[in-house]
């Protein structure tokens, strides 16, 4: 093994630019933590509002990351021999400590998840975020034969993800999207109704009258009142995405949840270190179940292209870089 690794840096709070391939020495695993040889490592949009310096307790220069999948090329962890197939998700990965945007990663034990597959490292680099996430939130929302679901942030790739996975369930599933040209990948991913969000009142009713069962929130603080105000009376708002921000300002609960209506949440560390749940995911994935939904695979060199690809809403799906 060599002495050094390229990683992408985060030098400073700021635009696409402050992301610069650099030369470090390779970690080394010590009690508790393994190093991990990167494959692949999912994109996502904390880890751009990190970027941007929104993240106050993360401290630069950092590698950011917060999900990786690849193999484990040195650890003291009897579950973790040597080129064992790993993922690992948040538990402050690329925020506390460096996390999946280089060739190399130290990582928490607790935090690694091994798994069986045959599929290509850019698909299975895709999963363990988006899909836990997905899980996770339809899990908390309780979807599944017959109910009516409603996705905001269609096409993110937790969207994207959830539609997959309600599909399978048995659910009928509209999703929104802001660009008309992304409703066919919505269709391909296993949504029944497309909707396009043009900033008028979301015609939800034309498609069920007393509103859906259940909204999957992923845009957040500007639409978690109308989702609220969408959903059927008694039905349930999970909010798990954050698309256009994280604080909701005014927000008066007596006069903003409707009776009986619940808003809840799912927040993806919860996600971390389910192993059972990945292997299953990755099963159904390899089995034709749920699809991967990857919408464009960059270099680690081009990690810059990369974010501004992500900042401009371009993707219908998951964004992956490989070292």
């Amino acid at each position: 093994m060599t002495k050094t690794m390229r990683a992408a840096v985060c030098v400073r709070p700021g635009g696409p630019e402050v992301l610069e391939i650099r030369e470090l020495p390779i970690p080394e695993a010590r009690p508790g933590w393994s190093l991990v040889r990167v494959a692949g490592a999912g994109l996502n949009r904390s880890e751009l509002r990190t970027r941007q310096g929104h993240s106050p307790d993360v401290t630069f220069p950092r590698v950011l990351g917060i999900e990786c999948v690849g193999t484990i090329a040195a650890s003291a962890d009897t579950r973790l021999p040597e080129g064992t197939t790993v993922a690992a998700v948040m538990g402050e990965m690329g925020r506390t400590f460096d996390g999946g945007y280089a060739e190399y990663a130290l990582l928490p034990d607790p935090l690694l998840m091994p798994v069986t597959t045959t599929l290509p490292w850019e698909v299975l680099a895709a999963l363990p975020e988006t899909y836990l996430t997905a899980r996770g939130a339809l899990d908390t929302l309780d979807v599944g034969p017959g109910t009516r679901l409603l996705i905001r942030g269609g096409t993110s790739s937790v969207g994207m993800a959830a539609a997959s996975i309600a599909a399978g369930l048995g659910a009928e599933t509209a999703a929104t999207t802001r660009r008309p040209g992304k409703t066919a990948a919505l269709t391909a991913a296993g949504v029944t109704h497309v909707l396009v969000d043009d900033g008028e009142p979301l015609a939800v009713d034309r498609i069920w009258p007393e509103g859906p069962d259940h909204v999957l929130d992923l845009v957040g603080a500007d639409t978690v009142a109308g989702s609220l105000r969408l959903v059927r009376r008694g039905g349930t708002v999970c909010v798990a995405g954050s698309l256009s921000g994280w604080l909701v300002p005014d927000f008066e609960p007596i006069a903003r949840i409707p009776s009986g209506t619940k808003l809840t949440a799912f927040h993806s560390n919860d996600a971390r270190g389910r192993t059972e749940v990945l292997q299953r995911i990755v099963d159904d994935v390899e089995s034709g179940t749920y699809r991967p939904n990857v919408d464009k695979v960059f270099s680690l060199a081009d990690i810059a292209a990369a974010h501004r690809y992500m900042e401009d809403n371009a993707a219908a799906g998951k964004v992956v870089v490989v070292p």
